[in-house]
């Protein structure tokens, strides 16, 4: 019965993430072919439908929707399909005669099984192939002679496991038809402690495949930061020359290009960064949970990875930083430029600034003048209109004198234009 409670919508994924993935019991002796392929959103979308069809087909139980992992029971076979955040991975298990369990050597190696290869032919293929591991588990111990000539190379990775009751062994390189081979074996091996042993050395593999996804991408990038380091290099050197405008200009226009190339490559490479980090760190845990012993004739697996993976995950976390120390860098120089651009602007705007303030000088005392000329000018046009009012008077016998009128009207005159002209100037200096 429900709890009369409202859910919060991702608990009962949270509830669910904690049983995702368990170990499924593995028969002894068995065989399993593991392939992981990189999948993104869209194509396992894709091969979750196709697995569905499968399914159907078969009249078996489809996978649920959303579903992260599932698992198909067939007549001698069995599958476990798991969804990740990047990759798909499907382990076919199909149970083995002791005989079918032995480590022969050179063409007497045993060939993986067609009904394991002929199911994976009827499934959509997900993406590109990222990793695939054939792993033999059988009882008994694991001899070193015979490891040798079942991998025809001493450079093994061979341990104990879980205290000594079980070990796997490996050479970590594919055959001649792609997949790694592995060897787990023990004594007294129960299908559950294989299962959950298996699972962990598959886990192993994948992820330290995937963790390497990130060495060609750091060797890329190699050439364009050195490329960015030697020209930030020269355009430091040219900032601690004279200053000069145009140039600081074009220097900080240079330095902007160059962050957005450096802030683009960083960008691109965050997530196979960061994703090499957590594979790599996943490697150490799988390990470290099978609580590994050496065996006197062999490296152990993680004596052999870490000689081999930890430069390459070193390489990848020293070109990061590198990303971000370069980074730090332009943007120092970048905000030193800038301000030495910002000062010189300064400087032009304060020289700008006064020259306006001389041009208004001159343009006010222009003014004044030509208001002053402007007074004369109205005044005598009245003046000369009064005069000629006058003497028409005076040519009618008025006993007005032309000239004594004139002389008079004309302090008034200029009085009056005076006083007109300041105040449509004070009305104009108000608005």
């Amino acid at each position: 019965m429900p709890t009369p409670f409202t859910d919060h919508p991702l608990r009962g994924r949270v509830l669910q993430e904690l049983h995702a993935r368990p170990f499924a019991p593995v028969g002894v002796p068995g065989r399993l072919v593991h392939l992981a392929f990189m999948a993104a959103d869209g194509e396992a979308v894709a091969a979750a439908e196709a697995l569905g069809r499968f399914c159907e087909g078969l009249g078996l139980p489809p996978p649920a929707a959303e579903a992260r992992h599932h698992r198909v029971e067939l007549s001698g076979l069995r599958l476990r399909w798991e969804r990740h955040s990047e990759f798909l991975t499907y382990t076919w298990e199909q149970a083995q005669g002791a005989e079918q369990a032995e480590l022969p050597a050179g063409e007497g190696r045993p060939a993986r099984p067609e009904a394991i290869l002929s199911a994976m032919r009827s499934l959509q293929t997900p993406g590109e192939l990222i990793a695939a591991a054939d792993v033999i588990v059988r009882r008994g111990e694991l001899e070193a002679e015979a490891l040798r000539a079942f991998f025809g190379t001493d450079q093994l990775a061979v341990s104990l496991f879980d205290d000594g009751t079980a070990a796997a062994a490996t050479d970590f390189r594919p055959d001649a038809e792609g997949f790694v081979r592995i060897v787990a074996a023990g004594a007294a091996l129960d299908p559950a402690q294989a299962g959950a042993l298996v699972q962990r050395l598959l886990e192993v593999e994948t992820y330290r495949t995937l963790a390497l996804l990130g060495l060609p991408l750091a060797q890329s990038l190699g050439p364009a930061l050195n490329g960015v380091e030697r020209r930030l290099t020269g355009l430091l050197q040219d900032m601690a020359q004279e200053p000069d405008f145009n140039a600081s200009r074009e220097a900080l226009n240079a330095l902007t290009a160059l962050a957005a190339e450096l802030e683009r490559d960083a960008a691109a490479s965050l997530f196979r960064f960061s994703a090499t980090r957590a594979y790599f760190e996943l490697v150490q845990l799988r390990i470290e949970a099978l609580r590994e012993a050496p065996v006197p004739y062999a490296a152990t697996w993680s004596g052999f990875l870490g000689r081999r993976l930890n430069p390459a995950i070193r390489t990848c976390a020293a070109t990061e930083q590198r990303q971000d120390h370069l980074s730090r860098k332009l943007s120092r120089a970048a905000q030193l430029l800038r301000t030495r651009v910002d000062v010189e602007l300064e400087g032009q705007n304060r020289d700008s600034l006064a020259l306006m303030s001389d041009r208004l000088d001159l343009q006010l005392r222009l003014q004044r003048t030509v208001e002053g000329l402007s007074v004369a000018a109205i005044t005598y046009y009245v003046a000369s209109l009064i005069h000629l009012v006058l003497e028409g008077a005076h040519e009618e016998g008025l006993p007005v004198n032309p000239m004594a009128g004139t002389a008079l009207s004309v302090p008034i005159v200029l009085a009056l234009v005076a006083l007109l002209v300041h105040r449509i100037r004070r009305r104009h200096t108000a608005k």
